[in-house]
């Protein structure tokens, strides 16, 4: 299951179905302290705390599913947010990241994204491009991210809505055989997602284009 794309509720029920009885336990205690005491203002929220515990008491497996329904209790804001993640562990910020398509929904968080992608941590930038992303990076860095993850060996599936983004995008066409071009001067393979992107970027095929150039619509 996505974190990033799966509604709150529905994680709930993940973890419901999969936590034993104390992690689930545990899970509601966190979440009703998170429901009680939020905000994003003021001395350390014990929903913050439980952040941290969040691996240990639920498993790895779980933790970022956790992390995101406890922020999303809390009604984590743009400010909360960016304290957990200047201040948490790399695994606090990937929660973070995830969380922000369910509780942003304006582009004031977008350096949090601007960061995880500056960043060598393969898992901060797979968790940087989900949903909202996708929403807000303009065409320029959404580009550069797509290179990244290419550089960096990241998965493009972990790019929310690629298709869409890549259709027709010349101008990633181009940097895309650039870099194939550089790779292939320098002996290197090139990834074999780029070929999967570079597709995405094509006009359809003659047989979808009507007589005026436009593309036809399925009946």
């Amino acid at each position: 299951m996505s974190v990033s794309l799966a509604a709150p509720a529905d994680l709930r029920g993940h973890l419901d179905t999969h936590l034993p009885g104390a992690a689930r336990a545990w899970l509601g205690r966190a979440l009703d302290e998170a429901a009680d005491a939020p905000g994003a203002h003021g001395p350390v929220p014990v929903w913050e705390l439980r952040l941290a515990e969040a691996g240990r008491r639920c498993g790895t497996d779980h933790a970022d599913a956790v992390r995101v329904l406890i922020l999303h209790a809390a009604r984590a804001d743009s400010d909360a947010l960016t304290r957990v993640y200047r201040q948490g562990t790399a695994d606090e910020r990937r929660a973070v990241l995830h969380a922000l398509p369910h509780l942003v929904p304006g582009p004031e968080a977008l350096h949090l994204v601007e960061d995880a992608l500056r960043t060598h941590d393969t898992r901060l930038v797979a968790a940087a491009l989900g949903p909202y992303a996708a929403r807000h990076l303009d065409p320029h860095q959404w580009r550069h991210a797509v290179l990244k993850c290419l550089f960096t060996e990241v998965s493009v599936d972990e790019i929310a809505d690629l298709a869409r983004r890549a259709h027709r995008d010349r101008e990633l066409a181009r940097m895309l055989g650039a870099f194939a071009e550089e790779r292939t001067a320098a002996g290197r393979p090139v990834p074999e997602d780029l070929h999967r992107v570079l597709a995405l970027t094509a006009s359809p095929p003659a047989d979808e284009i009507g007589i005026d150039g436009k593309e036809t619509k399925e009946s």
